[in-house]
């Protein structure tokens, strides 16, 4: 099972033929479940340009599965852990949301899928992240 993030289907919606949407493509073709989070469905509505295309988009993205946070106070300090964890390495993760995004998958033991290089560099700290790279 595989975690969107907003990257990935931002590319997608401009048809950008980058590395995350072939791979979001192998992911259609081949019937592999892939679903969203609170986080991204927020990001994405709020990128959107007018009411219709809200409506729209809202639509489309309430037909997918959701994935949340599954211990309430407990998950949001392990995404500040990541963030500590990955400070000590060196890494400086710019987004608060990715840092709770990646705890998403971490807990729901997803593949994540992205165009962000923020992940890449967590998951090089952060074993459990494991990021989708195709079949």
């Amino acid at each position: 099972m595989i975690l969107l993030d907003t990257s990935v289907l931002i590319n997608y919606f401009r048809n950008t033929n980058d590395e995350s949407v072939l791979l979001l493509d192998e992911i259609i073709d081949r019937n592999i479940p892939y679903g969203i989070c609170d986080f991204v469905y927020q990001e994405l509505l709020q990128g959107t340009k007018s009411e219709k295309e809200f409506n729209i988009l809202k639509e489309y993205l309430e037909s997918l599965p959701f994935y949340y946070l599954n211990h309430g106070k407990e998950s949001y300090e392990k995404a500040a852990l990541i963030n500590f964890t990955c400070r000590k390495s060196g890494i400086t993760v710019r987004s608060t949301i990715d840092l709770l995004i990646a705890q998403i998958a971490i807990e729901n033991n997803l593949f994540l899928l992205h165009s962000d290089k923020d992940f890449d560099f967590i998951a090089t700290v952060i074993k459990e992240l494991k990021i989708y790279r195709g079949m």
